[in-house]
C-alpha cells in the first residue's frame, strides 16, 4: 500500500510518501510545498494545487492520510489552513483516493506509543521507524511522514 501523508498548511504543506506491506515501511519521497509570503492567497492555493497534483500523478498513492484540523485561537489562520487543506483533499477526491484523517494525539500514539509525546520524540521515532540517517527536514515533512506511519499502523489489511 502506498500512503501519502499530508501535514496541511498554506505557507508550508508537508508531504511524505511511504510504501507499507503490513510489517515494514519504505520511504519513497518526502518534502514540502512552500508558498511565498506576500503572494496573493488565491495564487498560494493554486501553487499548492499544482504541486499536490504533481505528487499524485508521479507517485500514485493508494490512500492519503492527513491531519485533522482543530484551532482554538486564530480563526483567520484556521480558515486559510482549511482552504489549503481542501485543495489537497480535492486532489485525492478527483482520483477516488480514500482520505483518512488523524488527530495529533492519534499520530503521537501510533508513532511513539504515547499521546502526549513531545514533537522531537515523534520526529526521532519517525526517523527510527523509517531507518533514516537524519530526522527529515523540514519539520512539516517529518510530520507528514508521521501521519503516514499512523495510517499504516491504524489501517487493517483484509486477509485474502
Amino acid at each position: 500500500m502506498r500512503i501519502l501523508g499530508i501535514d496541511p498548511g498554506y505557507a508550508i504543506v508537508g508531504f511524505g510518501i511511504l510504501d507499507y506491506n503490513g510489517i515494514d515501511f519504505t520511504p519513497i519521497e518526502y518534502g514540502a510545498v512552500i508558498t511565498e509570503a506576500g503572494t496573493p492567497f488565491p495564487q498560494r492555493l493554486s501553487c499548492i494545487n499544482e504541486d499536490i497534483e504533481y505528487i499524485f500523478n508521479k507517485f500514485k498513492p493508494d490512500c492519503m492520510a492527513i491531519e485533522r484540523l482543530y484551532f482554538t485561537s486564530n480563526q483567520k489562520t484556521a480558515i486559510d489552513v482549511a482552504q489549503a487543506r481542501g485543495v489537497t483533499v480535492l486532489s485525492a477526491a478527483k482520483r477516488n483516493v480514500p482520505v483518512y484523517e488523524y488527530t495529533p494525539l492519534q499520530v503521537k500514539q501510533a508513532v511513539v506509543g504515547y499521546g502526549k509525546a513531545e514533537k522531537i520524540q515523534v520526529m526521532e521515532m519517525t526517523r527510527n521507524i523509517l531507518k533514516l540517517a537524519n530526522i527529515p527536514k523540514p519539520d512539516d515533512a517529518a510530520d507528514a511522514l508521521a501521519i503516514a506511519i499512523c495510517h499504516g499502523h491504524s489501517f487493517r489489511f483484509d486477509i485474502l
